[in-house]
């Protein structure tokens, strides 16, 4: 597989505008792609607030789509970008997609299961292995995700300040 930081850099900004809208819609800002071919197959950003659904992650609702698109719940052949390391349930579905590789942008130090808390990638005893490529674009996509926990903590301090 040939490795394009040009085509790495445009699918995870599209992956980051998916996460402003998750930001917008009061979620945490996180955005995910499918790729096949040079094709994006699938879109999604975290909606579990908003759904009521604790596995909608940007990742799920990515790869759902995708498998509608292809009409496959495998996805061959197929990149994963998304703007936050995935946590153990994430990369659980990327195993069972069959995801050929996964570009993520921010390491997530308190649930990220590809390296920050654990590296579930590495594990040889896995009947499935992908290609993990973290960091692209990394600077941005902590910024959103810094500045989304900031406005959230200000606000929890304006309201306990108001009762």
């Amino acid at each position: 597989m040939i490795l394009n930081i040009d085509t790495d850099n445009y699918f995870m900004q599209v992956a980051l505008e998916l996460a402003q809208q998750a930001q917008a819609c009061g979620e945490v800002p996180v955005g995910a792609v499918v790729v096949r071919h040079g094709v994006i197959v699938g879109r999604g950003f975290n909606r579990p607030i908003s759904v009521a659904d604790p596995t909608a992650h940007a990742e799920i609702i990515a790869m759902r789509d995708a498998a509608n698109h292809m009409a496959n719940y495998r996805l061959p052949d197929c990149m994963l970008y998304v703007t936050l390391e995935p946590c153990v349930m994430c990369i659980g579905a990327i195993f069972h997609a069959r995801i050929q590789r996964l570009v993520y942008a921010a390491t997530d130090p308190k649930t990220g299961a590809c390296g920050s808390v654990m590296d579930l990638p590495a594990e040889t005893r896995l009947n499935h292995h992908l290609l993990v490529d973290a960091g692209i674009m990394a600077p941005e996509a902590g910024a959103l995700l810094k500045q989304f926990f900031a406005q959230r903590r200000n606000a929890t301090k304006r309201s306990k300040h108001e009762n």
